[in-house]
């Protein structure tokens, strides 16, 4: 468990650089309302009001997706999903996205999940898989998902079509990976002949799950502000016509919605929300923001690359983001 809560200690240089763009915009906004002239500056409400809405709308989840990844941290012995290598092995692709629904855990929460059930024995290619399909496919992000379209008319393409694609890229990037070996795949470490499931933990659990619950939620709070201040001032700055244009063109629009969630860098809690406000974008692009931030994104590339041998992180981003690619156009054209 060390290991994963080491993978959530946020960087101080990231930390700062974020408390330091929101502040500066906080303290700035406010000069101009106090001194400034509100005819001259409309866009200052504009800002907030995308900013406050995204803030509002995604806070909450943000708070059920930590205290559920707290839950599984202390709570729900994580050996368990080892009984996936019992299964018969077609079915271990399957069945390792779907465990997905039952630990609900964040991105980085699921890559030192997925080292220590290679460690432990399970095939290379379902820990993978689930690693990829748990921050999609979990309760608390279909929940926010089906919040955020609620009202529209794509409503049940956004929601079914984020968990069906969700799960086919994680099982294509399994597949990919095929049989390799975990020697193969696992960046040699030295702690890992220590037991990795299963360390003495001297204080109570309702102390060690308030910790997790503070540090999880303070983890994807600070990406939740960054990114609502990034996609406000995407949406006030950048021309409506321009979003609509490029929104227009379904390939090119797919294509730089997929940048903007690797960009962005959100948690899957809260990224539905970001993806909803760009309403220029059709399902398509919607679709392969909602899906790719949570496989592909600036702060899971290291990650990766920390956890597993070269070569890992380049196979993952071009077999996710291709497979996203191809089946957000599907669905784009046959249900958009």
């Amino acid at each position: 468990m060390a290991e994963r809560s080491a993978s959530h200690a946020p960087p101080r240089l990231a930390d700062r650089i974020t408390i330091l763009a929101v502040g500066a915009v906080l303290i700035g906004t406010g000069l101009l309302l106090r001194f400034g002239d509100l005819e001259r500056f409309a866009w200052v409400r504009t800002f907030f009001v995308i900013f406050g809405s995204l803030l509002v709308q995604a806070l909450p989840f943000v708070i059920v997706g930590a205290l559920a990844a707290a839950l599984v941290e202390v709570f729900v012995p994580v050996g368990t999903l080892e009984k996936l290598g019992r299964l018969p092995r077609p079915l271990q692709l399957p069945a390792a996205a779907l465990a997905g629904i039952a630990f609900p855990i964040c991105e980085c929460g699921s890559v030192p999940v997925a080292r220590r059930l290679m460690l432990r024995g399970l095939m290379p290619s379902a820990a993978v898989t689930f690693m990829l399909a748990a921050p999609v496919l979990n309760p608390v992000v279909i929940a926010s998902t089906y919040v955020a379209f609620r009202g529209r008319t794509t409503l049940w393409t956004m929601v079914a079509g984020r968990f069906l694609l969700g799960m086919v890229v994680a099982i294509a990037v399994g597949w990919v990976v095929g049989r390799r070996a975990k020697d193969e795949l696992l960046k040699p470490r030295r702690d890992d002949p220590i037991e990795p499931l299963v360390l003495a933990r001297p204080e109570p659990r309702w102390r060690t799950f308030f910790v997790h619950l503070g540090g999880d939620f303070l983890f994807m709070g600070r990406f939740l502000l960054l990114g609502a201040v990034i996609a406000a001032a995407i949406q006030t700055f950048l021309p409506t016509s321009a979003l609509t244009g490029l929104g227009e063109l379904r390939v090119i629009g797919l294509l730089a919605m997929m940048g903007l969630a690797v960009a962005l860098s959100l948690c899957s809690e809260s990224d539905a929300f970001v993806a909803a406000s760009f309403v220029q974008f059709g399902p398509s692009a919607q679709l392969g923001f909602l899906v790719l931030g949570p496989m592909v994104d600036l702060k899971l590339i290291p990650l990766y690359a920390g956890s597993f041998r070269p070569g890992f992180a380049r196979m993952v981003v071009i077999a996710a983001s291709a497979t996203t690619f191809v089946g957000a156009l599907w669905i784009g054209v046959a249900f958009g």
